[in-house]
């Protein structure tokens, strides 16, 4: 019988719609809650103020998982080969500081591993990574219409051209990670 150890995880890779997507696939994900972090203005911000890029926060996922399942270092693989952790402050066709590629540490561990799997990974990108590692402060859920934004809108343009994709890679590089149906 083994106990469940959660924690916390928060990343930001672009559309929150992707990264959560990503993460309601990988075993050991217990919840993974779109919203938002990193920003510098008072209040719950909504996403029309994240949209115009002057709030200062990003668009990220808050991804509960059981550490006795995944590592959170392999959480942190999956994320940075799972968008362009090389691309500063886009992800695609979106583009602004609210998209930027960014780990938020909960602890000191977790900003020591972010740290070594960015350096590991950095020989497989031509280009330098550009996430950033930054302290996590204050988490805003984001609202309902973007929480399971994939699983109830497949069949939109977005999901079919920018998140399926993520998802046909994910499968492709991590398949010993997923969950099975």
């Amino acid at each position: 019988m083994s106990t469940i150890n959660l924690q916390i995880a928060t990343v930001g890779g672009g559309c929150f719609w992707c990264t959560e997507a990503v993460f309601q696939e990988v075993k050991g994900v217990e919840k993974v809650v779109s919203g938002y972090s990193g920003g510098n203005v008072p209040g719950h911000p909504t996403y029309r103020e994240i949209c115009s890029g002057l709030t200062g926060h990003a668009e990220v996922v808050q991804i509960t998982f059981d550490a006795n399942v995944i590592s959170y270092e392999d959480i942190l693989v999956i994320f940075m080969t799972t968008h362009d952790p090389t691309t500063l402050n886009r992800q695609g066709a979106d583009r602004g500081t609210q998209y930027r590629s960014v780990i938020f540490y909960h602890d000191a561990k977790q900003k020591e591993i972010a740290e070594i799997v960015i350096k590991e990974l950095s020989q497989y990108y031509e280009d330098p990574i550009v996430t950033e590692v930054s302290e996590a402060v204050t988490f805003y859920e984001a609202e309902k219409e973007h929480q399971d934004y994939y699983k109830n809108n497949q069949t939109q343009g977005y999901c079919n051209f920018v998140i399926t994709p993520k998802l046909m890679k994910l499968r492709k590089l991590h398949a010993d990670k997923l969950k099975t149906n």
